[in-house]
């Protein structure tokens, strides 16, 4: 093997490392493991996730692109802190880029898509409570990336995983604080069952629909306790 194809194989695995570092960190501070205001020392990061230097700092700095960490010279690297007003207006942002994915998931599902997507209907339905709250977030996170996936646009794709860690976030903070929002398993299971049956049919306007009502049903019952 010559010199660039190991420098290669050394860059891959340096590019591995740090996906992986970054989406276990975003992952811990979306569902509150790490919860805001923590402080993320380099040497502990480190040594919890087994990698370098270079991978985890490269991950802190798209978590502070993505704005999950602020970075103070004084002071260190803290998970940022959450507002529960901020959530409405990412909903509202969702809301109509949600649904947009969800129309091109209609018009442009492929047959193996189409059987996909009937697996996770089966799997929806076969679902029976009681559930965690991080089980039904988790099953909601499944449905929208598929139809994110669905809808073959790599910047709607990007842009909308963004808004939906997002709002996450601040969703496992915020049910902590009002237990009143944590959604109904029945009612989730329904609109997604739905949603992906709009999809599967291509019927891109009913999927619109309720891809929009999904998401500002829940903005609704943000401002009722705000």
């Amino acid at each position: 093997m010559n010199i660039l194809a190991l420098e290669s194989e050394y860059e891959e695995q340096e590019v591995t490392l740090a996906e992986r570092t970054y989406l276990q960190l975003r992952d811990d501070i979306i569902t509150t493991v790490l919860p805001p205001g923590t402080l993320l020392r380099e040497a502990e990061l480190m040594k919890k996730m087994d990698v370098g230097r270079t991978p985890v700092r490269e991950a802190i700095q798209r978590l502070q692109y993505d704005g999950f960490v602020v970075i103070s010279a004084r002071r260190g690297t803290f998970v940022s802190k959450v507002d529960i007003n901020d959530l409405t207006a990412v909903y509202e942002a969702r809301a109509k880029i949600e649904s947009w994915a969800t129309r091109l998931a209609a018009e442009r599902l492929r047959e193996f898509e189409r059987q996909e997507a009937t697996r996770l209907i089966d799997e929806l339905k076969a679902t029976k409570g009681p559930m965690p709250l991080e089980d039904i977030l988790a099953l909601d996170r499944k449905i929208h990336r598929f139809i994110y996936k669905v809808a073959k646009n790599s910047f709607l794709f990007d842009t909308l995983d963004h808004y939906h860690n997002l709002s996450l976030r601040i969703l496992y903070v915020s049910m902590n604080r009002f237990p009143t929002l944590v959604p109904k398993l029945e009612d989730v299971l329904h609109d997604q069952v739905s949603m992906l049956e709009a999809v599967c049919a291509g019927d891109a306007e009913k999927a619109e629909k309720i891809a929009m009502e999904h998401v500002m049903s829940f903005e609704r019952e943000v401002r009722k306790v705000i």
